[in-house]
């Protein structure tokens, strides 16, 4: 009889898995894949899950170390998920190991809390429902239909303009599913909507919900994860990484907000979250519908290419209309500071009104900039290519990249100036607070930004005070645009929406229009009518007029034109492999010697760009560069990786540096 061999995925950086023989004993039968065991690595021990057990090793069996512990009795990652991981790992070529480690919690991969035993999901006795659900517009009810009718998987698209209702449709899918004793995972993009999502759904439905994410305890979230796994909870709300948690029954995955950049992970294991979750809705044979007010433009392509139905909500639900827009050219309008006088007058009416308004700046702190009169002197991180940013309120300068801090000068540093005349450049939230507060002294101003929100509990606070109508203006960055429901906001200005119209970014004029639709959309979603003050220095920018005359869907055609010239993605697959070093020179000379290695891979088709010093050349002290891979189909490029990968591992350069490969990159800085 043959003796058995166990692949093991284990957290380590190597691209492969381990093989090891069964432990000594009556322990083999338990050897599963799924299962976590307790092996010998390196010069200690570690945690890993089982993938494969196999009859011969590609290693002499003299070699093999043993299993030392099975952990689990079954598996607690199910045959779908760890196919899931499996291709994960393929596609965005990442270790196997650090792949399995990141679907679960911390204490499990540690090994020290033992899983829970499953059991059936089902209705509630007393009812599934504790509220009376309100009646849908015909648009909500065919998307409803169109997704309920699904047999197995299928992708939809839900695009519906701000205040549409598509929370609604989500909640009428989720009763469905759950009545068919099958659970739903809803994924949205940042923790700040976790809280207002969940207490949506507690209020409708009288069944247990999972919370998970990244600001959860390591017991709640290990609570909550168990809970979805043994089907205990029939709802799942999560963030980003919730995409890996096992589910007993699935029956329905969303994704809300698709198009925001939050689902993909830049750093470490660079998945896309929304991108796993279509897959994993194939694997499960579920339906997957992704919720947006502004697609993304790969979302509207793939409806193109028929892989996505595509469903709409042309208008606000209830009796909630469409704002009215006013766009106030600021190279002649005048103002105080960055905010202009007819908006302080448009405030002051709405105020007097006793309704609320919402002001949108996208940069926190103070000031940008703080600058010496007398020598020009500029305030910069010493770590990174990049000014330092002013918080007036803490006398402190922050720099946003690497996070370093230190006290705001008082007297000019530069070798023979001394100045005092320091001053600060350009408006930030906290000058805009202030200016406003100064302005409309009976007014409450709260602060919607990282700053304000750092906390525990800071974000709920501040948003019960806008609701409960303490707060009268909120001032914030883009954390506003992320799905917040305030009915009492009626006016909505837009301090600078020239931001991004000429980033070097090529996705930054589509994350631009993103963002003032989102943002516009706060306005009017109550019984009052809404009105937009978009403040511009470019209002004749082809992108920016057509978004504002014709809309998103305007816009997203003219973007997506320009796409297809260009052979950018979505008409493209693109790969940035990114070098750091504290030596200057090594991620060049590393990048160098990829692209050799690539050149002589003999992959035709995929264009080499670089290796070229990333747009922040130096962050936190290190100096960084990039190589673009271009491919017009992503099998094309996925076939030069598989090559080089392991080239580029064995140069001895690649010791000198920090580098990473990321597949389908979402900002190219």
């Amino acid at each position: 009889m043959p003796t058995l061999v166990v692949q093991i995925a284990v957290p380590s950086p190597l691209r492969r898995s381990f093989d090891y023989l069964p432990p000594r004993g009556g322990e083999a039968a338990q050897l599963v894949p799924g299962c976590r065991v307790r092996v010998p690595f390196g010069r200690g021990q570690t945690v890993g899950v089982v993938l494969v057990v196999a009859s011969q090793s590609r290693i002499a069996q003299t070699r093999l170390k043993r299993v030392l512990e099975v952990l689990d009795t079954e598996p607690l990652l199910p045959e779908e998920l760890l196919s899931l991981l499996d291709w994960a790992s393929a596609y965005y070529h990442h270790p196997i190991g650090e792949v399995v480690a990141a679907a679960l919690p911390a204490a499990l991969r540690q090994g020290r809390v033992p899983r829970a035993r499953a059991v059936t999901a089902a209705p509630p006795a007393t009812g599934l429902l504790t509220e009376t659900p309100p009646t849908l517009h015909p648009p909500q009810a065919e998307a409803v239909q169109a997704v309920a009718a699904a047999s197995g998987f299928q992708a939809f698209l839900l695009e519906g303009v701000t205040g549409s209702g598509k929370t609604e449709v989500y909640l009428r899918l989720i009763e469905r599913v759950i009545a068919a004793g099958k659970q739903a995972l809803v994924l949205v993009p940042e923790i700040a909507l976790t809280p207002q999502l969940m207490e949506r759904f507690t209020q409708r439905f009288s069944v247990p919900v999972a919370l998970l994410h990244s600001g959860l305890s390591e017991g709640e979230r290990l609570h909550a994860w168990r809970a979805a796994r043994s089907g205990q909870a029939p709802i799942v709300i999560g963030t980003r990484s919730a995409v890996f948690t096992p589910l007993a029954h699935p029956g329905l995955i969303v994704v809300d907000e698709e198009h925001d950049l939050s689902f993909k992970q830049q750093d470490g294991f660079r998945y896309h979250a929304r991108d796993v979750a279509i897959m994993r809705a194939q694997r499960a044979a579920v339906p997957v519908l992704l919720g947006s007010a502004t697609p993304s433009l790969e979302s509207l392509y793939n409806v193109r290419a028929g892989r996505y139905r595509h469903l709409l909500l042309p208008e606000r639900a209830g009796r909630a209309t469409a704002p009215r827009i006013t766009v106030l050219d600021m190279r002649s309008t005048p103002a105080e500071g960055r905010v202009s006088r007819p908006l302080l007058v448009q405030m002051a009416a709405t105020l007097k009104r006793s309704e609320q308004i919402l002001v949108f700046l996208n940069r926190r702190g103070y000031a940008p900039t703080l600058i010496c009169n007398a020598c020009h002197w500029v305030a910069t991180c010493e770590r990174c290519d990049t000014r330092m940013v002013l918080s007036q309120r803490a006398q402190r300068l922050t720099c946003h990249h690497c996070g370093a801090r230190r006290a705001a000068d008082v007297v000019c540093p530069a070798p023979a100036c001394g100045s005092t005349a320091l001053y600060a450049l350009g408006h930030g939230t906290e000058r805009v607070e202030e200016t406003l507060a100064r302005h409309f002294p009976e007014a409450a101003v709260a602060r919607m930004d990282r700053d304000t929100t750092r906390a525990k509990g800071a974000l709920h606070a501040l948003i019960e005070d806008v609701h409960a109508g303490r707060s009268q203006i909120l001032v914030g960055t883009q954390m506003l645009a992320k799905g917040h429901h305030f009915p009492k906001v009626t006016l909505v200005g837009i301090l600078d929406a020239d931001q991004g119209l000429y980033g070097v970014d090529f996705r930054a004029p589509e994350r631009m229009a993103q963002l003032i639709v989102q943002v516009m959309g706060r306005a009017g979603r109550g019984d009052a009518s809404g009105e937009v003050v978009i403040q511009t220095h470019h209002p004749e920018h082809p992108l920016l007029h057509l978004l504002l005359a014709r809309g998103y869907g305007a816009f997203a055609e003219a973007a997506l034109a320009e796409r297809a010239e260009a052979s950018l993605p979505p008409y493209s697959a693109l790969a940035l492999l990114r070098a750091e070093a504290v030596d200057a020179h090594a991620p060049q000379a590393f990048l160098e010697a990829a692209r050799a290695i690539a050149e002589e891979a003999g992959v035709a088709g995929v264009q080499l760009l670089g290796p070229v010093s990333a747009p922040m050349e130096r962050r936190a002290g290190r100096t960084r560069a990039q190589l673009l891979l271009q491919a017009p189909r992503r099998a094309t490029l996925h076939r030069l990786l598989e090559r080089c990968l392991p080239h580029w591992e064995g140069l001895k350069l690649a010791r000198r540096v920090r580098w990473s490969l990321d597949v389908d990159p979402m900002e190219m800085a």
